[in-house]
């Protein structure tokens, strides 16, 4: 008698296999369509004058990303110390210390943190950021900054990834058992030692990982991070310089200077840049994982 039940197991399997392998090739498509638009501007300039030129002429056909790519890092940069260690204390405290009635406040507030549109955060960092950036900590270290810069577009971006960093550092600390909390208790270790010694440490691969992903996310964030961080074509000498970061650049200027050519194909070799800088933390932050992994086990 023919077996209907294994027969649909098998389909299922199958059928699960085959959007696992279509959903994970993504990558590999839009990284040959975007190697794919950037080769007219790599046939026509080398590939380390791309990297590590600052002469940005396209009418002359110079493209030099690296004020673009410095940008980048610096704002990211800025964004995730800012952001890390708030997010880790108020994890730490939501998940171990906090009351129900806390939590029954707190916790819609990140999420509809994590709903506003960038756009929003952009006009918030237009309206308060850059006039406190040129007002208050430009005249700290006697510098004169419109206050569209570096800082403001990391102070903007970091209040943007709050909200994922703390979702995911939340859910990694409840992840610790109970049983390894009460047994610290139990020794006599205060709470905070039980957080310190014990919770932390044994989130530490997840934590990590959350910060990677953090990171992740801010390279890519474009609308909020044009609008407050000057959009200047140089490389920034202080965090109170301006700047110009790869998503910002690709925004500005598609389908609008595409008449110049081989623009888009160095807008296409910039994003190109984004997507190689995005996969390799990934990859760094993979094997750094498996060694935490291993020296906790």
């Amino acid at each position: 008698m023919f077996n209907w039940r294994k027969l649909k197991d098998r389909v299922s399997g199958k059928l699960m296999l085959l959007i696992t392998i279509l959903a994970c090739s993504l990558v590999l498509v839009i990284g040959i369509g975007l190697i794919t638009k950037s080769l007219p501007v790599l046939e026509n300039n080398s590939f380390f004058k791309l990297l590590f030129s600052s002469d940005w002429h396209p009418l002359r056909g110079q493209f030099g990303m690296l004020p673009f790519i410095i940008s980048t890092l610096l704002v990211t940069l800025v964004a995730v110390l800012l952001a890390v260690p708030i997010c880790l204390l108020a994890a730490v405290y939501l998940s171990e210390y906090a009351n129900r009635k806390v939590l029954l406040y707190v916790n819609p507030v990140i999420d509809i943190l994590a709903g506003i549109p960038s756009v929003v955060f952009g006009v918030w960092g237009i309206i308060l950021i850059v006039p406190f950036v040129k007002n208050q900590v430009a005249p700290l270290f006697g510098v004169s900054s419109t206050g569209y810069s570096i800082l403001s577009g990391g102070l903007v971006l970091a209040v943007m990834i709050l909200p994922v960093i703390i979702h995911l550092f939340i859910s990694v600390i409840k992840s610790v058992p109970a049983e390894l909390r009460n047994a610290s208790l139990s020794l006599g270790a205060t709470k905070w030692e039980t957080v310190k010694l014990v919770v932390l440490r044994k989130s530490k691969s997840g934590i990590f990982a959350g910060i990677v992903l953090g990171l992740s996310r801010a390279f890519g964030e474009t609308m909020a991070v044009l609008m407050v961080v000057g959009n200047v074509i140089k490389i920034p000498g202080s965090l109170l310089d301006p700047g110009y970061p790869l998503p910002a650049l690709i925004a500005n200027n598609y389908g609008e200077m595409l008449s110049i050519p081989l623009y888009d194909s160095a807008l296409m070799f910039s994003a190109l840049i984004l997507f190689i800088i995005v996969i390799i933390f990934n990859i760094i932050s993979r094997f750094v994982l498996v060694g935490i992994e291993r020296r906790t086990i």
